[in-house]
């Protein structure tokens, strides 16, 4: 794949992009440090929240969907910077927005997986 070298040159989007890879990182080492992956058994954690159930809104599951967060944010990171160097030579806006929405699903990511693995 070829990569513009404006794009290698436009410190935003250089910016934009590490933030991507930081925050990725960033969730897969809190939920690594935070959840303990292993050793909290079948049903250890909780994954979902459902209001409408009342008493029995939190919903508790394995250690898959809690990697599928990190697996989340991994080919989300990948994909936004992969598009918006795709992206980058028609629309230098549309390639920025591109990254800082990705930036922003990642972050939501952290607070969301943060959130459910402090409930355990």
């Amino acid at each position: 794949m070829h990569i513009p070298k404006k794009y290698l040159h436009d410190k935003f989007a250089l910016l934009l992009a590490s933030s991507n890879v930081f925050l990725a990182f960033l969730c897969i080492i809190l939920i690594l440090l935070r959840g303990g992956v292993i050793g909290q058994g079948p049903d250890g954690y909780i994954v979902q929240f459902r209001e409408n159930l009342g008493l029995s809104a939190y919903e508790k599951g394995g250690v898959f969907p809690i990697i599928s967060f990190m697996l989340f944010v991994l080919l989300t990171a990948g994909i936004n910077i992969l598009l918006s160097i795709k992206v980058y030579p028609l629309r230098r806006a549309l390639a920025l927005s591109l990254l800082s929405l990705g930036a922003l699903v990642m972050l939501l990511a952290v607070i969301v997986s943060n959130a459910l693995l402090t409930l355990y």
